[in-house]
């Protein structure tokens, strides 16, 4: 054994390294994109690690590898079992002969922005179990735990993170990887088991995967994971935890201690899973306490299981939680929250050090909103919609713009205030086609990334093509999967993809579904690109406009060549349109003149082409980023 210091991702990472995982592929997403980016492009011999168009596709290279003997896993954010769900619960009624695991990264207080979403719930509905890590070594020891109860089972399985843990660091204790297991792969041609044709098909599936379940709660109580503590006392409090929140509740413990707070010795189940339900452990506890105190994020999956099983036991016991608010299912716990929970659970006043502050969003937001990065292409584009828009004597509160996740989501704040919407991977162009059949008359425009677009926009834009809707669509290319770390995409320079990968052209992509028309601009190019944004929306059918210029932080790292720009002072008059227009994080107001942050800029140019009085110039000479 060898203690690293690494994060729960990379914890995670290790412990399907250690159990020979052979395929691991997923999506970038926050919290969960460091599994594979710790994994990326490093010499993994007999191990395949991707990044997939989306987690749909990644679960289905995984599953199918599985499918054949072999170890796989697929990794992917709360978001992206929505994108995949359809296949998940296909492959858990099939089951697998090799190890399956879904590694999934909730964020509770929406550390990384979208909703606050409990996949919990996604296993209860596929009836998979779910092991759910509370500190980074239980994220190493589950994982390789995950592929073994995999197999037993023959069914895939769930390891589920939260922020807290996945973004954490600390030291875990680690064995050296093991090589895939070197099986002849094979699948049984059994209509039987892999597909869903006919009724009778489908519910004998849905039978044996129930058994799969059972089986699991057995494997899981045999190897001991979960933590029961009754107090020598009975008729007391108990404490019902799992993953993180476990962390939490010992800390809340200390805390009063601490505090000189004299509480009752408390029983404790601490779990590792929510699914399947510790039923038998459950039991133990209510027929023991007289009141149960709950802490799990998010929703009461745990909650609303202990009162069935309290009535079934006919056990008069008081359940606290979220039922009766004594917790909130918005944001993250803490052991200050905790504390304050057991302490309305005793009836006892909580001592003012453990009132933890109220966490409204609002007061921990930020002094200003976030924005693009200094030279980002992206601004180039949002200037030019704005521009066109004026251009065309519309007001910006009369033309619908729809976004996209990713970077091109930053539209949104100032200066820029384009875009209206955003609602999940690929939905700009079909809700800016809804738009349209809802009656709005003016124009509605739809932008989204590159990445977005492999991932999910196509199916959108087809529609919109099939059904003739008059719409302008903007792609943004940048190159890159750039807001989750800058991970490769389909359409990513191929220098910088995997040795057997071919880049695919954008361009190509579009203009095959048969576009009416297809522009492509440089965003960097403020006339042109609202010139043809101006064109596109006086066009009829459907327009796509290909914005492309890549990433400026990744053209940086390339080192690619660019021109400097410089401000002649005795003609800035501190008008601060390149500040007010551009929102340029490398520009700000000196004292005789505006002031260019060398060391931020790229010679992107769209300060020059907004400045009134031709005071922001080229040098006339060449740097590397």
């Amino acid at each position: 054994m060898t203690a690293k210091m690494v994060s729960g991702n990379e914890a995670i990472a290790l412990g399907a390294l250690r159990a020979g995982v052979k395929v691991i592929a997923g999506y970038p997403g926050t919290p969960s994109t460091e599994v594979i980016a710790s994994l990326w492009n490093k010499e993994l011999p007999g191990t395949s690690v991707e990044w997939s168009t989306n987690e749909k596709v990644a679960f289905e290279v995984a599953a199918a590898s599985a499918m054949v003997g072999s170890r796989a896993m697929c990794t992917m954010k709360m978001s992206g079992v929505n994108v995949a769900y359809d296949s998940i619960i296909g492959i858990a009624y099939s089951g697998c002969t090799g190890g399956l695991v879904i590694y999934v990264a909730d964020d509770p207080g929406v550390n990384a922005g979208m909703c606050e979403q409990d996949s919990r719930d996604f296993a209860v509905m596929a009836d998979m179990p779910m092991l759910e890590p509370g500190t980074l070594q239980e994220a190493y020891d589950l994982t390789k735990y995950a592929f073994v109860l995999s197999e037993a089972i023959q069914s895939p399985v769930f390891i589920r993170s939260t922020t807290n843990v996945a973004q954490s660091h600390g030291m875990v204790e680690v064995e050296e990887r093991v090589l895939p297991a070197n099986k002849n792969p094979g699948l049984e041609r059994n209509i039987a088991k892999y597909t869903k044709a006919g009724a009778v098909i489908a519910m004998t599936q849905h039978r044996e995967l129930l058994e799969r379940l059972d089986k699991a709660k057995q494997e899981i109580t045999a190897a001991r994971w979960d933590r029961l503590k009754l107090a020598k006392q009975p008729g007391g409090l108990g404490i019902v935890s799992v993953g993180v929140v476990n962390s939490y509740v010992d800390e809340a413990l200390s805390l009063a201690d601490e505090l000189q707070l004299s509480l009752p010795e408390p029983s404790t189940l601490q779990l590792t899973h929510t699914i399947p339900f510790a039923v038998d452990e459950m039991k133990e506890l209510l027929s023991h306490c007289s009141t149960v105190l709950v802490a799990e994020e998010l929703e009461p999956l745990l909650e609303n299981r202990l009162y069935m099983e309290a009535y079934k036991l006919g056990v008069k016991v008081t359940i606290v939680g979220k039922n009766d608010a004594t917790f909130s299912r918005i944001g993250e716990y803490d052991a200050k929250l905790i504390l304050q929970g057991i302490c309305k659970a005793l009836n006892l006043a909580c001592p003012q050090e453990a009132l933890a502050p109220d966490m409204q969003p609002e007061q921990h937001a930020a002094a200003r909103p976030i924005t693009t990065c200094a030279g980002c292409p992206h601004r180039g584009t949002y200037m030019a919609i704005n521009k066109a828009i004026r251009n065309l004597k519309y007001k910006s509160s009369e033309i619908i713009v729809t976004g996209d996740i990713g970077c091109t989501i930053l539209g949104i704040n100032p200066p820029f205030n384009t875009l209206w919407t955003e609602v999940s991977m690929g939905a700009s162009i079909p809700m800016a086609q809804g738009f349209i059949y809802g009656g709005v008359a003016k124009p509605v425009l739809a932008t989204i990334g590159d990445s977005t677009f492999f991932h999910a926009g196509i199916p959108g834009l087809i529609n919109a093509i099939q059904h003739n809707v008059n719409l302008t669509v903007i792609v943004m290319d940048n190159g890159w999967t750039a807001m989750t770390g800058m991970q490769v995409n389909p359409g990513t320079i191929l220098d910088y993809q995997q040795t057997s990968c071919r880049q695919l052209d954008l361009a190509k992509v579009i203009a095959g579904l048969g576009v009416d028309h297809l522009t492509i601009v440089d965003p960097y190019d403020l006339k042109a690109t609202t010139a043809a944004i101006e064109k596109s929306i006086g066009l009829s059918g459907v327009k796509v406009i290909l914005a492309r210029r890549e990433c400026a932080i990744q053209a940086s790292r390339r080192k690619v060549a660019y021109e400097p720009v410089t401000v002649k002072m005795e003609a800035c008059t501190k008008c601060k349109s390149c500040i007010v227009i551009t929102g340029c994080p490398a520009i700000s107001l000196g004292e005789a003149a505006v002031a260019i942050d060398q060391a931020q800029c790229n010679g992107c140019g769209l300060c020059m082409a907004v400045c009134p009085t031709a005071a922001i110039v080229k040098e006339g000479k060449y740097d590397e980023l």
